[in-house]
């Protein structure tokens, strides 16, 4: 009995050693479906070998710049198709890197993380901030930093920090991003990101771990039900990783 189940085990952590070392992927269909596979995603290098979409996908869909000072960069252009298609969050979530989330772990990840990083105190740069994309639904990075009072010299990086504590607290994330158009009507440049609320994007029933645990009296997974959750899947997904450089993704 113990034998078999040590062999299911090991099975598993092949799989996903197999998974994340020698997958390739060719177009933005295939990365929405291996970010439903693996949960959690970071966009660009994530400090653990091999985990991150940049990794995953083959050298065709990476940057590449041009004799003539020209770039192309297929996976930087996937992430707005992968965002509005629906079956993932995008923000800073990562160390304060940007990243995706698949709806089915943002609960979990919701959960811990706002009860870690308790809600903005009244009066507060954090709960202005809050309150202003509440109230326009959506904003572009640049316009949510005019509304809030930010438009002096230098303050454009110290409020782009207040924005990503609030995105690691999940209570921020992209819903698309929005492009500049040439004479051509052509979208050209790194874009802005189109911020909102994850309760206004999926609902506030998405901000809440489920489904009950029966001991909780029909409450949703505790803040550390949910650490412990994402945890252990992390390690089974990224057996090489230490503990520290799991927690680090999910703190």
């Amino acid at each position: 009995m113990f034998l078999c189940s040590l062999i299911r085990n090991f099975a598993v952590v092949e799989i996903n050693v197999y998974k994340m070392q020698n997958v390739e992927i060719h177009s933005c269909p295939e990365l929405m479906d291996f970010i439903q596979e693996v949960g959690f995603l970071p966009l660009l290098d994530s400090g653990i070998r091999g985990y991150s979409a940049e990794d995953v996908v083959d050298e065709d869909n990476r940057y590449v710049v041009f004799d003539d000072g020209g770039w192309d960069w297929p996976l930087w252009k996937w992430k707005g198709p992968i965002v509005t298609e629906g079956r993932c969050v995008y923000g800073k979530f990562f160390a304060g890197k940007a990243g995706f989330v698949s709806k089915e772990w943002w609960p979990d990840l919701c959960n811990y993380r706002r009860a870690s990083r308790p809600a903005p105190v009244e009066g507060s740069i954090d709960e202005a901030i809050l309150l202003t994309l509440a109230e326009h639904d959506s904003l572009i990075t640049r316009e949510l930093r005019a509304a809030c009072g930010f438009d002096g010299p230098k303050m454009r990086s110290k409020f782009d920090g207040y924005v990503t504590r609030l995105q690691m607290a999940c209570r921020i994330v992209t819903e698309d991003f929005v492009y500049p158009t040439d004479k051509h009507g052509r979208e050209y440049g790194w874009g802005w990101s189109l911020l909102t609320t994850p309760e206004r994007l999926l609902g506030r029933e998405m901000c809440q771990a489920s489904p009950p645990n029966p001991l909780s009296k029909g409450q949703g997974r505790t803040p550390q039900e949910s650490f412990e959750r994402m945890k252990a899947h992390l390690q089974k997904l990224l057996p090489e990783a230490t503990e520290k450089q799991i927690e680090k993704l999910i703190k």
